[in-house]
């Protein structure tokens, strides 16, 4: 499964959202297509994760040192918030007044398709996220690709190796 496009929404006063059909239509290959993991998010969203992806970061986690601090701080603040939600009849979740706070969540929202989950933005932070990165977003890839393709390069073994030449 692979989630993307940006989506606007409006949220009503019992903070249900309507989810697009297109991401709805995404989860149809997921066991239990209607239940999902709504989590604090980085940069001031919410992650939205079908029940697979949600158990594959869960999984990631549990596969890091329970000893270090900061997997143990991130464990217990992460997990502690995050909501089960189904998907009504209608095609909406309800989000947790909680949650809706802790991500500023007001009318207008903006769901944003990331790989393997959602993230949801109040409208206003998600085009101040914009404004900021957006002339910036040829340095991130120039700089995220080139660290991960450097790591996938096969060894020389005649060079001593030595960095592919670009």
């Amino acid at each position: 499964m692979l989630l993307t496009g940006t989506f606007e929404r409006n949220v009503d006063e019992k903070y249900r959202l309507a989810l697009p059909k297109p991401l709805r239509d995404s989860f149809g290959g997921e066991p239990n297509a209607s239940l999902l993991y709504l989590a604090p998010g980085t940069d001031g969203s919410l992650a939205l994760y079908p029940e697979s992806s949600f158990e594959a970061l869960a999984q990631k986690l549990s596969n890091a040192s329970p000893n270090a601090v900061g997997v143990r701080s991130y464990s217990r603040l992460f997990f502690a918030r995050v909501q089960r939600l189904e998907i009504d009849k209608s095609g909406r979740i309800r989000i947790p007044k909680e949650l809706a706070e802790l991500a500023a969540i007001t009318k207008e929202v903006v769901l944003v398709g990331v790989r393997d989950h959602i993230e949801l933005w109040d409208k206003q932070h998600w085009d101040q996220y914009l404004q900021q990165n957006e002339p910036i977003y040829d340095e991130f890839a120039e700089r995220e690709f080139d660290g991960s393709l450097a790591a996938s390069e096969p060894e020389r073994p005649n060079e001593a190796n030595k960095p592919l030449p670009r």
